[in-house]
């Protein structure tokens, strides 16, 4: 599949490392692995891949690049200084799983291609179950002979990937995807409060409404899933991670001169569960603070 190739990985937080798992096993080429924390890397190292101490020796060690990591600034520390850019080599791919700037991706990618190297935005969908499972949903921003040469890679940890147009385009489509599913967990969080609030059992209201128009991947995992048990782990899809990515919508919207009432909405929903010391929490923890309200 990848010619055995060295793959290097970037990033082995709560889903970067189920998917470093699976490119080892699946992928037929040797891993080499880089995270600040050492306990990820000892289990994958127990997996098969090799452990490296810096971005700069992934980069020297590898062909293609994988980064997955958690916000445009982790990207942008990983990029600068003794990094990517500084070691990359003409032939070189890097793809970024990660939700980011539009902008920086944009940036970054001009900036390797100047050298010869390529630069794919390939942000990933669905739970740390998906994640562990090699089921995601990845979004690529790429042309299609660079969308060719990493598919491959991308289905060892992904069973759906979709080539949504030119550098950026991945971030797009994930981002506004995040917008909606914001937008939807809140609009469960209400109905949650309001119908418990009128003595109608919120698990319930969720499974009749999941038999309906009202049906969503959002109420069948977010909504059944964590808001109706309050089950908020922390290391989950943080608030503060929800109202980054958020930001990156109301970013795109404002540079194309469009207001979305609807986003800024839920960013204060989500400002708001942060300030009440629910940050580091999965983000669904806002139908607490809705229904305390």
């Amino acid at each position: 599949m990848s010619q055995h190739k060295t793959i290097g990985f970037i990033g082995l937080g709560v889903m970067g490392e189920p998917i470093c798992r699976n490119l080892v096993k699946k992928s037929g080429a040797p891993v080499i692995a880089f995270d600040l924390a050492p306990e990820p890397l000892a289990r994958l190292s127990a997996d098969g891949a090799a452990n490296a101490g810096s971005v700069a020796e992934v980069v020297g060690n590898s062909e293609i690049v994988f980064l997955c990591l958690p916000s445009a600034k982790h990207v942008r520390r990983v990029f600068e200084g003794d990094g990517v850019l500084q070691n990359i080599r003409k032939g070189q791919i890097v793809v970024d799983l990660g939700t980011s700037s539009v902008s920086q991706t944009r940036d970054f990618a001009k900036q390797l291609q100047a050298k010869g190297a390529s630069w794919a935005d390939a942000p990933i969908a669905r739970t740390r179950q998906a994640a562990q499972d090699g089921t995601l949903s990845v979004m690529v921003g790429a042309t299609p002979e660079l969308f060719a040469a990493i598919e491959p890679l991308i289905r060892c940890f992904a069973t759906d990937v979709t080539n949504c147009g030119g550098t950026g385009a991945g971030q797009v489509t994930k981002i506004l995807n995040n917008m909606v599913l914001f937008e939807t967990v809140n609009a469960l969080a209400e109905a949650v409060a309001v119908a418990r609030r009128n003595g109608v059992d919120p698990a319930l209201l969720l499974d009749t409404l999941s038999k309906g128009s009202a049906d969503s991947f959002a109420l069948r995992n977010h909504g059944l899933k964590a808001i109706v048990p309050g089950n908020f782990p922390e290391r989950a899809f943080s608030t503060e991670y929800a109202l980054k990515d958020l930001s990156y919508a109301l970013e795109l919207a404002a540079d194309a001169g469009i207001k979305i009432r609807g986003a800024e909405l839920i960013g204060k929903v989500l400002q708001e569960a942060i300030d009440a010391g629910s940050g580091g929490a999965y983000f669904p923890v806002i139908a607490k603070h809705i229904d305390r309200a």
